[in-house]
């Protein structure tokens, strides 16, 4: 696989999920060339062997047996079935975050790459995580299409406006790897680039008290939480109070204003329009900013955007929060939160 790299100058794998990905590449580059080498020989010696010495000479008539054809038939048609099988399970685990993965927050614009962490810190063009740690990248364009693209993870995915997307990776080795965007965007694509830089536990975790060296200070504690020292899940409580997303929305599955957060996350919704979708990571952030984009059956359109209200942080928080409760039983939500007192709520604002 080394030697087929650095022909293809591909950089050595640094996800859990890139030497599967190279095996898959290196499986299909090989059994290609070897059949094109294959069909360029034998064509070389069907030209030598059967070609005309005479103008009164007929080309020989050959014939294959059925046993050969069905030979071919299968032997072609299994090999495209065996990389098919092989692509669609790396597809699906690729697309599948792990429970425990970190979400963080992707605009992507002309032309540069903003983060926004949980913890409410923001960061231009630079990417820090741990290592040995799923990362979930939730992600939106605010003009174009763009393309995230790690070379070094084997992962891309296209970043469209209006629409939430995801991607996940786990690095494997500390360090730093390259961003690019794959996706023609502009005069100024080739320099939209960026580095998701790879910490290891103790370098991460100071890099979290301290903050990002490259900010204000004031940007540290300006999410939910104040650079970490609070969990995700008990940012999403303070963030479901503070915002009274609990005026519309109950967390043991009763209903009122808005649809209950109560196993919501991972079902399948249906929407007042006829489609169903699935509730992940990328509807509920688009319900908290568009809510009018995908209406839930049997519900009123009175929730308000709250684009530009909710920082990167809180969304992930509640996020968080609605995940913590996708096995809740009904009649019991296992989060305390105060008890609100809400008056007309039913014409205003709701919290997603």
């Amino acid at each position: 696989m080394e030697t087929l790299r650095l022909i293809l100058a591909l950089p050595r794998g640094g996800s859990t999920i890139a030497d599967r990905i190279d095996l898959l590449h290196g499986f299909v580059i090989t059994v290609t060339m070897l059949v094109s080498t294959y069909v360029f020989v034998m064509a070389a010696w069907f030209t030598v062997r059967y070609h005309r010495r005479r103008d009164d000479q007929l080309t020989e008539r050959l014939t294959a047996t059925r046993r050969g054809e069905a030979l071919i038939v299968v032997g072609v048609l299994g090999t495209f079935l065996l990389w098919w099988v092989i692509g669609f399970r790396q597809y699906v685990d690729v697309r599948d975050a792990p429970e425990d993965a970190e979400i963080v927050y992707v605009d992507a614009k002309q032309w540069m790459w903003k983060f926004a962490y949980a913890d409410g810190r923001v960061s231009n063009d630079v990417l820090t995580v741990p290592l040995g740690r799923p990362i979930k990248l939730v992600m939106i364009s605010r003009d174009v299409i763009h393309s995230f693209y790690v070379p070094g993870f084997r992962v891309k995915q296209d970043v469209l406006p209006g629409r939430y997307t995801t991607l996940w990776f786990e690095a494997k080795e500390a360090g730093s790897y390259p961003i690019w965007c794959a996706e023609y965007c502009g005069v100024s694509h080739s320099a939209m680039r960026g580095e998701v830089r790879v910490l290891d536990s103790e370098d991460y975790a100071r890099w979290k008290r301290a903050g990002d060296p490259t900010l204000p200070e004031a940007d540290c504690g300006r999410g939910p939480g104040s650079c970490g020292e609070a969990s995700l899940l008990e940012q999403g409580r303070v963030v479901a109070e503070r915002r009274q997303c609990v005026a519309c929305h109950t967390l043991d599955g009763q209903p009122h204003i808005g649809p209950t957060w109560a196993r919501l996350y991972g079902s399948e919704v249906a929407l007042a329009d006829g489609r169903r979708v699935v509730a992940d990571d990328a509807y509920l952030t688009r319900s908290m900013m568009d809510p009018n984009a995908d209406v839930v059956a049997g519900y009123r359109q009175v929730m308000p955007s709250y684009r530009g209200a909710l920082s990167s942080g809180e969304a992930a928080a509640l996020v968080e929060l609605i995940r913590s409760l996708r096995d809740a039983p009904a009649g019991a939500s296992g989060v305390t939160l105060p008890r609100l007192e809400v008056t007309a709520a039913g014409d205003g604002g709701t919290a997603p």
